[in-house]
């Protein structure tokens, strides 16, 4: 059940990245429009890696990358950015490739890749971390209370730290 909620946490807080497409009606992209099917494969490609990454099977690891790699085309929001990070850091590689990674999410002001490079960056550059830190209080989700970068640091926990659920059945 923790895990289902945690899910959906990182649904509400993913959001939807911004694409190039300028032909959008109100209420999204129109149907059938080329625009739409890339809207669509870029939030399958983003579903299907959160899930493989959440399930923490090794196994899938590749598979997650290679759909993170593929939605980073057409991502504004550095959504994809931030799970690959995820990712590097579930399998214990490249903890500068993750730092760069988690830079560039920040950059779009992806909350939860601020949160995460602040607390990546809190024992190596104290200074920066702070500033990652405050950058995170001027985000409107922040100044709303949801998350508080507290809560921001207990969904990524559960993001970069596999439950023992999880781990044990796979």
């Amino acid at each position: 059940m923790k895990n289902w909620m945690l899910f959906g946490a990182l649904i509400c807080l993913g959001g939807c990245a911004s694409h190039g497409c300028d032909d959008t009606l109100t209420d999204g992209y129109p149907a059938g429009s080329a625009c739409r099917e890339q809207h669509l494969l870029y939030q399958n490609d983003m579903l299907q890696a959160k899930l493989l990454i959440s399930e923490a099977d090794r196994e899938n690891y590749e598979l997650a990358e290679a759909m993170l790699r593929r939605a980073g085309i057409d991502d504004a929001s550095g959504e994809a950015e931030f799970y690959q990070a995820v990712l590097l850091i579930r399998q214990q590689r490249d903890q500068p490739r993750v730092i760069e990674l988690l830079q560039d999410a920040a950059r779009s002001k992806h909350p939860l890749a601020i949160a995460l490079l602040a607390q990546q960056l809190s024992m190596s550059d104290q200074k920066q971390s702070e500033r990652y830190r405050a950058d995170y209080a001027e985000l409107g989700v922040a100044k709303s209370g949801y998350p508080s970068f507290e809560q921001a640091l207990v969904v990524i926990r559960g993001l970069v730290i596999p439950s023992p659920q999880t781990t044990a059945s796979n």
